[in-house]
C-alpha cells in the first residue's frame, strides 16, 4: 500500500489570524466531543478511511505574514482523500479559507470561487494547487494501510482476551501447549471472527515501488556525478588531457590539505563531550563485510556511470564534430574518465566554500522563548503514547546554500527510501517515528518540518541527537541560527541543549491533531503485524512458532 505525505500552505490575513485560530479550536472541540456515545474524531475515522494523521497549525513570524498549514498522511493518491476530507469537513474548511489571503497567482480564480458567499464550489482543487510535497520523508510503518493497522491491533487485543485466564478454578488450556500448539489453537479460535486471516498478507512494498526507489536514487547519483564532473568534461575537448591531469594531480591534494587544516571546530564551538563520545563509539566499529560491500557498490556505480555518461555525451560529440558514433563514443569515454578524475577537486572546492561560509555564520544560542506558547505546547504533548511536532525556520541566503539545501534534501529523501532499515520502519536505529517530513516553502525561503512520533519531545530529540545526528544536521544545517556545523553534517544537532532551544523556538502550537490509532506506537504496530502474519499461516515449524510466540 502506497502512502502519501503532503502539506497545504495558505497565507493568512493578519487581521483574521485570531479568528482562524478560533475556528480551528472550535472544529477540534466538535471532533473531540464524546456526547451521545460518539467517539472522539469519529467523523474523520469513519468518513476519511484512508487517513493516518492530520494536523492544523498557524505559524507566525515577524518576517512573514502568518501561514496556515494542513498536514495529512494517508493511504493512496490525493484525489480520493481530498474528496472524502471535504465531504466530512467542507463547511468548516471553507470558513478557514476565507480567513486566508487571496493568492496572487493563477489560483486566484479558484480562491474567489470557493470563498464567495453561498459558494458550494469544491475546495479540493484549491488545496491541491496549494499543496507542498515533501523534500525528505520517512514512514515508520511504510506499506501498512490504516485499515490494516487497526485490524491487526484489534486482532492483538483478541489474542490477549483469548489467552487470558478467565476462571482461576479452571486450568488454562493454552498453558501445557507448545508454541506450535498455541498457534494452531489460537488460529482456530480467532478465524471465525477475523476471516481475513485466511487471506495472504498484503504486500508491503511491491516490486514496482522498490524498483522505482532504486531507479530514482540511481538517477540522482548520475546527475550529481555529471555536475561534479563538469570541469573535466569541459576541458577534455581542448586536447590538453595531459595538462588537465597534471593540474588535477597538483590541485586536488592542495585543496585536501586546506580542508584538513579547517577540520577543527570554531573556537568554543566544539560539540559537547557526551555527544562526541557517543558518535565516536558508533564510528569505531569496523565491519569488514559491510566495508567491502560499500566499496564494491561504489566501484559499480562509478563504472556504470562512466559508460552511461559516455553513451549520453557521444551523440552530441558526433553531431558537433562530424564523427561516427563509434569514434565519438571512444572520445566521450575518455572525457568521462577525465571528468571523474575532477570530481574530488569539485567536491573539495565546494566544501571549502561551505567551510568559509560556516566560519562566518551567526548562530542563535539562546532564542527567546514565548512562555505562553510553551505552556500551550506542553498542554498538547504527552497525553498519549504519540506526539506531534511542527517547526518552520528561515533558510540561510546565498546561491550555494540554495543549491545545497535542495540537493541535500533530495538526496537524503531518496537514500532513506532504499535503506533496508528505513523500509522496515527504522530511521537509522530509531523506531519512534510514524510519519515525518521536511519541505521547502515560501519560495524556498523557509524550511518546514512535521513529525508524528512516539514518546516525549525531549526523548524524541535525544534519539535524533544520539542516533541520527549527521542526517538531522544535514537536513537543518541551512536553517538560520542553527548551532555551528562543520562540513554540513558534523556538530550541529549534537549541541544538544542549544539545538533543542533552537527547535523549540521554531515550533508552533498544534491547534488540531488527529491520529487514527492514537494508542499504538511504531513498535507495537510492527508487533501486531508479526502476530497477524503468523496467524495467517495454517502451520508453523517449531522454530518459527517459538519466534512468533515471543510477540504474544
Amino acid at each position: 500500500m502506497r502512502q502519501t505525505i503532503l502539506t497545504v500552505i495558505l497565507e493568512v490575513q493578519p487581521a483574521s489570524t485570531e479568528r482562524l485560530a478560533e475556528l480551528i479550536r472550535d472544529l477540534r472541540a466538535r471532533l473531540e466531543s464524546t456526547s451521545n456515545g460518539v467517539e472522539e474524531y469519529a467523523v474523520l475515522r469513519d468518513r476519511v478511511p484512508a487517513l493516518h494523521f492530520l494536523s492544523m497549525s498557524i505559524f507566525r513570524d515577524v518576517h512573514y505574514d502568518p501561514v496556515l498549514t494542513l498536514e495529512a498522511n494517508f493511504d493512496g493518491p490525493a484525489g480520493p482523500f481530498w474528496a472524502q476530507f471535504e465531504a466530512a469537513l467542507g463547511d468548516e474548511l471553507r470558513e478557514m479559507v476565507r480567513c486566508c489571503k487571496p493568492p496572487t497567482d493563477d489560483t486566484r480564480g479558484l480562491y474567489d470561487a470557493v470563498t464567495k458567499r453561498g459558494s458550494t464550489r469544491a475546495l479540493a482543487p484549491l488545496f491541491e494547487a496549494k499543496t507542498v510535497r515533501p523534500a525528505v520523508s520517512h514512514m515508520g510503518n511504510r506499506g501498512r494501510s490504516r485499515d490494516q493497522i487497526i485490524a491487526e491491533g484489534e486482532l492483538f487485543e483478541a489474542t490477549r482476551s483469548e489467552l487470558r485466564q478467565r476462571d482461576p478454578n479452571i486450568p488454562n488450556p493454552y498453558r501445557p501447549l507448545s508454541a506450535a500448539g498455541i498457534h494452531q489453537r489460537l488460529r482456530a479460535a480467532l478465524l471465525p471472527t477475523h476471516p481475513w486471516l485466511a487471506e495472504p498478507a498484503p504486500v508491503r512494498i511491491d516490486l514496482a515501488e522498490g524498483a522505482a526507489d532504486w531507479i530514482r536514487f540511481g538517477a540522482f547519483l548520475f546527475l550529481v556525478l555529471l555536475c561534479l564532473s563538469l570541469p573535466g568534461l569541459v576541458l577534455a575537448p581542448t586536447g590538453t588531457s595531459g595538462r588537465v591531469f597534471l593540474v588535477l594531480l597538483i590541485a586536488t591534494p592542495a585543496v585536501a590539505f586546506q580542508l584538513y587544516r579547517l577540520r577543527t571546530p570554531l573556537i568554543g564551538q566544539d560539540a559537547p563531550k557526551l555527544a562526541r563520545a557517543i558518535l565516536t563509539r558508533r564510528r569505531v566499529v569496523f565491519q569488514p563485510v559491510r566495508t567491502v560491500a560499500i566499496m564494491a557498490f561504489v566501484l559499480v556505480v562509478l563504472v556504470g556511470y562512466t559508460y552511461l555518461a559516455a553513451l549520453v555525451v557521444a551523440p552530441a560529440v558526433s553531431l558537433l564534430g562530424g564523427h561516427g558514433f563509434g569514434e565519438a563514443y571512444g572520445f566521450a569515454l575518455k572525457a568521462t574518465w577525465l571528468g571523474l578524475l575532477s570530481v574530488p577537486l569539485s567536491v573539495g572546492i565546494i566544501l571549502l566554500w561551505v567551510r568559509w561560509l560556516e566560519y562566518r555564520d551567526p548562530s542563535h544560542d539562546a532564542p527567546p522563548v514565548n512562555e505562553r506558547r510553551m505552556r500551550a505546547m506542553a498542554r498538547r504533548e504527552d497525553r498519549l503514547p504519540q506526539n506531534h511536532m511542527g517547526s518552520m525556520v528561515l533558510v540561510k541566503p546565498g546561491l550555494l546554500r540554495a543549491v545545497l539545501i535542495r540537493v541535500g534534501l533530495w538526496g537524503l529523501g531518496l537514500f532513506l527510501r532504499i535503506l533496508p532499515a528505513s523500509r522496515n520502519g527504522y530511521l537509522a536505529n530509531m523506531r519512534t517515528i510514524h510519519f515525518a517530513h521536511w519541505a521547502l516553502v515560501s519560495n524556498g525561503g523557509r524550511l518546514l518540518f512535521f513529525s508524528n512520533y512516539d514518546g516525549t519531545w525531549e526523548s524524541y530529540l535525544d534519539d535524533f541527537i544520539e542516533k541520527a545526528n549527521e542526517g538531522l544536521t544535514l537536513a537543518w544545517t541551512n536553517g538560520v541560527g542553527f548551532p555551528p556545523t562543520r562540513f554540513l553534517v558534523q556538530d550541529g544537532a549534537s549541541h544538544g541543549r542549544r539545538f533543542k532551544a533552537w527547535a523549540r523556538h521554531s515550533m508552533a502550537v498544534t491547534l488540531l491533531w488527529y491520529s487514527a490509532y492514537k494508542h499504538y506506537t511504531v513498535n507495537q504496530i510492527e508487533r501486531h503485524a508479526r502476530i497477524a502474519n503468523g496467524l495467517r499461516r495454517p502451520t508453523l515449524t517449531p522454530k518459527e512458532a517459538d519466534e512468533w510466540a515471543r510477540d504474544l
